[in-house]
C-alpha cells in the first residue's frame, strides 16, 4: 500500500482513506419507519401528478413508511421571499426530517414543471457545512398528457445527482394519465400501477439499506481536506 501511495505525490496522505468493507458497519440500527417526503408539480384542481403521488403515498404507508406530502400551493418563487416564509420553512423542515423523497411532475413542454423545480430550488444544497439532502434516497415519477415520455424523470435524475441523493434505478412514467384514474382519484389497475408499486418497493428497500450507513457513504476525501469553515464558504455562495 505504501509503495502505491508514494506514486501519488498530489495525494494528501493524512486525509486519504482506503474504502473497506468492514467499515460499512451499522453502529445503531434505526427502529423508526423510513421517513419519505413527497413533492408533486401541479396546482390544478384535478392534478394527475398529485393523484399519482397520493397513490404512491398509500403504497409507501402499506410498506411501513412514514409519509409526508408537501402542498406547493402558496410557496413563493425562489428569491421572491425570505427563507423565513412559512411555506419555505415547512418545506425545509420536511426535507431535513426525511430519509428519502419522491418527486413527481407532469411533463410540460417537454420538461418538468417550474412548480416542482421551485420546490427543489428552495431546498438548500447546504446549511453551513451540512448538506440536508446528501445521501438520502430519491424516486422519480412523471405523468404525461399523451404518449409515454421520460424527459421529466431524466431531468429530475440530474437534479437528484446535483443534490447528492441516491436516485434509485427504477422510475415511473404514466402515459395518458387522464385515462388512468377513476373519478374519485384512485388509480386504475394497470401495468402503470404495477410499476408504481415496484418503484415504491425499491425506494423503501434502498432507504432501509442506506440510511444507517449514509455518513460513511458520503464521506469524501476532498471535503476531509477542507475545514468546516472553508466548506461552508464554498458551498454557500450568495452571489450566484
Amino acid at each position: 500500500m505504501s509503495k502505491v501511495i508514494d506514486l501519488l505525490p498530489n495525494l494528501d496522505q493524512s486525509c486519504f482513506k482506503r474504502p473497506q468493507q468492514q467499515l460499512i458497519v451499522i453502529q445503531q440500527v434505526s427502529e423508526h419507519p423510513p421517513r419519505i417526503l413527497m413533492l408533486y408539480g401541479s396546482l390544478r384542481e384535478r392534478s394527475y401528478s398529485k393523484l399519482l403521488t397520493l397513490e404512491a403515498a398509500r403504497l409507501l404507508e402499506a410498506m411501513g413508511a412514514e409519509v409526508r406530502v408537501f402542498d406547493p400551493l402558496d410557496l413563493p418563487q425562489p428569491d421572491a421571499a425570505p427563507d423565513t416564509h412559512p411555506k419555505v420553512k415547512e418545506l425545509r423542515d420536511l426535507a431535513a426530517w426525511s430519509e428519502g423523497m419522491v418527486w413527481c411532475s407532469p411533463e410540460r413542454h417537454g420538461a418538468m414543471t417550474g412548480i416542482l423545480k421551485s420546490q427543489i430550488d428552495w431546498i438548500p444544497l447546504s446549511v453551513g457545512a451540512v448538506r440536508p439532502t446528501q445521501g438520502k434516497t430519491l424516486a422519480v415519477m412523471e405523468v404525461c398528457g399523451g404518449s409515454q415520455s421520460f424527459n421529466a424523470v431524466n431531468q429530475m435524475r440530474i437534479l437528484g445527482r446535483w443534490m447528492r441523493m441516491i436516485t434509485i434505478p427504477n422510475q415511473s412514467s404514466v402515459a395518458k394519465a387522464f385515462l388512468e384514474f377513476e373519478e374519485d382519484g384512485r388509480m386504475k389497475p394497470s401495468a402503470y400501477y404495477d410499476r408504481v408499486v415496484d418503484v415504491m418497493e425499491e425506494l423503501v428497500k434502498f432507504t432501509l439499506l442506506t440510511r444507517d450507513v449514509s455518513p460513511y457513504l458520503v464521506d469524501r476525501y476532498s471535503e476531509r481536506k477542507e475545514s468546516a469553515e472553508q466548506l461552508s464558504k464554498r458551498v454557500n455562495q450568495k452571489s450566484i
